[in-house]
C-alpha cells in the first residue's frame, strides 16, 4: 500500500496538549513550520528548511524525541515502511526523522544512534550514588521545583548554569538557548524545570518533560562551582521520584556517545535501556544525488551528505 506525504502549514490541529514533544510550546520554541502528514496514518511535526542557492528545500525533526503522532487506527506494533511513501507532493529533497522512545515509532528500519538509559523507580539507583546524594543532602543541597516561567530567578539560575555546561563541553551554537527558548518551553503543563540549590544558591538545574509514556530529562547543566559536588546525582533522583508519583518510567538519555563516562554515569540510575532511532529519508533520489556530487568528502553516517 502506498501512502502519500503532504505538508501542511497550520500546525494548530496537530499539535498536542497531553504529549510535550508534539506541544504548541515545544513545536514554537523549536521553530517548527509544517506538519508532514503521510495518509492517514503519521502526522509528523518538522522545519522546513531552505537549501542554499539552490532553491530547494529538505525537512528535519525538532530536537528531542519527538517522532510521530499516530493517528486513530494507525497500529503500533507494526510502523510504516518508508519505502511505501510517495513523496512527490511535498518537492523535499529529504527528511530526517528524530523518532520518539519505546513504541509507536514512526517508521520501519531507521539507524539506531544511541542508547538512552531508563529508570523505573528509585529502587534502580545504584548502592554508590544513594550515598553521594544523601552526603549532598547533609551539605545542604535540595531540590526544589519551579513554579513555571514567572519564576524568574529559578529561570535564571538554570541558564546560568547551563550555559557554563554548554562552554565547557564545546556545544555547537544549535544547543546555545536563549532565555526566551525556556521560557516557551515552561508553558507546556509536561515541562518541569528542577533546580539544585545550596546555602541559597542555584548551581544546577533539569528540564523534565512528559511525552509518549515517559517522562524525559531534556537539558541540563552545573555551575563549575558545583562541579565536585555533582548536584546533578540529586536532580536525577528527583527526576525518577516525580516520574513513579506519575506512573511512569523515567528516560535519562545516553552519553556524547555510545559507551562514554557520561552514559555509564547515567546507567548508575537505570535498569534498562532503549534504542534511540533516527530515520534518513531520501524524497527525491536524483536531486539528491545531485546535491552530493557538488559536495566534498563526507563524514560517515553524516545526512543529508550535501549538507556536510
Amino acid at each position: 500500500m502506498t501512502h502519500t506525504a503532504r505538508l501542511i502549514e497550520d500546525l494548530g490541529v496537530e499539535a498536542s496538549d497531553t504529549e510535550f514533544f508534539r506541544s504548541a510550546e515545544f513545536l514554537a520554541a523549536e521553530g517548527v513550520t509544517h506538519t508532514l502528514a503521510i495518509g492517514d496514518a503519521l502526522r509528523l511535526p518538522i522545519i522546513v528548511r531552505e537549501i542554499e542557492g539552490e532553491g530547494r528545500v529538505d525537512g528535519i525533526s525538532p530536537y528531542g524525541y519527538p517522532g510521530a503522532h499516530l493517528m486513530p487506527g494507525t497500529s503500533e506494533s507494526e510502523p510504516m515502511d518508508p519505502e511505501q511513501v510517495d513523496w512527490s507532493e511535498t518537492n523535499l529533497v529529504s527528511v530526517f526523522v528524530r523518532d520518539r522512545i519505546g513504541e509507536g515509532r514512526s517508521f520501519a528500519g531507521g539507524t539506531v544512534r544511541n542508547v538512552v538509559q531508563i529508570a523505573d523507580g528509585e529502587a534502580g539507583i545504584r548502592k554508590r550514588l544513594r550515598e553521594q546524594i544523601r552526603r549532598n543532602e547533609r551539605r545542604g543541597w535540595g531540590v526544589r521545583f519551579a513554579t513555571g516561567p514567572e519564576d524568574a530567578p529559578a529561570l535564571a539560575a538554570f541558564k546560568y548554569a547551563y550555559d557554563e555546561t554548554m562552554a565547557r563541553t564545546g556545544a555547537a551554537e544549535r544547543y546555545l538557548y536563549p532565555l526566551e527558548y525556556f521560557e516557551t518551553l515552561l508553558k507546556s503543563s509536561g515541562c518541569w524545570l528542577l533546580v539544585a540549590e545550596c546555602e541559597g544558591r542555584r548551581l544546577a538545574g533539569a528540564v523534565a518533560v512528559l511525552s509518549d509514556r515517559y517522562l524525559h530529562y531534556y537539558l541540563g547543566g552545573t555551575a563549575d562551582d558545583a562541579l565536585g559536588d555533582s548536584p546533578m546525582k540529586n536532580l536525577f533522583a528527583s527526576m525518577i521520584k516525580l516520574g513513579s508519583e506519575l506512573g511512569v518510567p523515567v528516560n535519562l538519555g545516553g552519553g556524547l556517545t555510545p559507551g562514554d563516562s557520561l552514559e555509564d554515569f547515567k546507567r548508575g540510575f537505570a535498569g534498562g535501556e532503549e534504542p534511540f532511532r533516527t530515520h534518513e529519508l531520501v524524497c527525491d533520489l536524483v536531486a539528491y544525488e545531485e546535491l552530493v556530487a557538488k559536495t566534498g568528502p563526507v563524514p560517515a553516517g553524516f545526512f543529508p551528505a550535501y549538507r556536510s
